[in-house]
Order: structure tokens, then C-alpha cells, then sequence
């Protein structure tokens, strides 16, 4: 299956799309008098096991942005670790739900995209060697000193 190259705008976009979400999913409540942030996700996960598979269906939306923006086979399967344990992290009783609030899913997986995509666009791709247009320079150099030597 061919895949279509995904553009500057486009991977931009998924940056800005994921930073939202992962604010709002791990990070958008502060809690008073601590430096600690909370998001919907693990107030979700409080909710016994329905609570845990929300959060995973949720967290599957960051794995389709790195889908879309065409992040590496190896960035998702670390993205997909990263939801895997706090899936089952998150399934322990009591201590999985103080889990949730530390392990922060997605905004690790945010993390990791946003790192891949920052390394792909600052690479550009080198320009090839023009080695077309240096075989007839030295073609038409070569080709003149001949007709210099013969003529001399």
C-alpha cells in the first residue's frame, strides 16, 4: 500500500491538534497548593474498568494523529506501550487509579510525536549531486583542451 507523503502544514497541524488534546486529556486541572496537574483522563479511570477502557479508546485518538502525520512504525509501537501500561496500570485497584494520575499517557505519546516530527522537519532532504551536469562540463572542457592541444 502506497502511502501518500504528509506535508509541513499538515504535520503542524497535528502538533497543535495533539498538544490540545493532551493538555486536556493529562494536564488540565491544576490541583490547588501543589505544582500537580490532573486531566479528564484519569478522572475517567475512576470509574471502575468502563473508566480504563474509555481512557485507552481515548488515547487511541493520539495514535491516529501519528498515523496521519506519518510518524515511524517505531514511534507507534512506543506510543502503543505507553497506552498498554497505563491500560493495565490503570486496571489495579486504588493504586491504579493513583496510576493514572502519574503515568500520563498521552502526553508522553504527544511527546514522542512531537519529537519525530520536529527532527523530520528540520531535515530537509540534501540536494543530489547534479553529476548530469558535471560529466558534460567536464565533457565540454575536456572536448576544448583537445582542440587546443591539436591546434597548437
Amino acid at each position: 500500500m502506497a502511502t501518500t507523503p504528509v506535508s509541513r502544514e499538515d504535520k503542524l497541524a497535528a502538533l497543535a491538534r495533539l498538544d490540545r488534546f493532551s493538555r486536556m486529556a493529562d494536564n488540565a486541572i491544576v490541583i490547588p497548593f501543589t505544582r500537580f496537574r490532573i486531566g479528564v483522563e484519569p478522572l475517567i479511570g475512576l470509574v471502575p474498568v468502563l473508566g480504563d477502557f474509555a481512557g485507552l479508546i481515548m488515547s487511541g485518538y493520539v495514535l491516529v494523529e501519528a498515523q496521519r502525520a506519518g510518524a515511524s512504525s517505531r514511534v507507534k509501537r512506543q506510543m502503543v506501550r505507553n497506552m498498554a501500561i497505563d491500560f493495565v496500570g490503570g486496571l489495579v485497584p486504588v493504586v491504579g487509579d493513583a496510576f493514572d494520575f502519574a503515568w500520563k499517557a498521552n502526553a508522553r505519546n504527544a511527546k514522542l510525536l512531537r519529537d519525530y516530527l520536529e527532527i523530520e522537519l528540520k531535515t530537509q532532504p540534501e540536494p543530489a549531486f547534479p553529476w548530469k551536469q558535471f560529466v558534460v562540463t567536464i565533457g565540454i572542457l575536456s572536448a576544448l583542451t583537445v582542440l587546443v592541444v591539436i591546434a597548437l
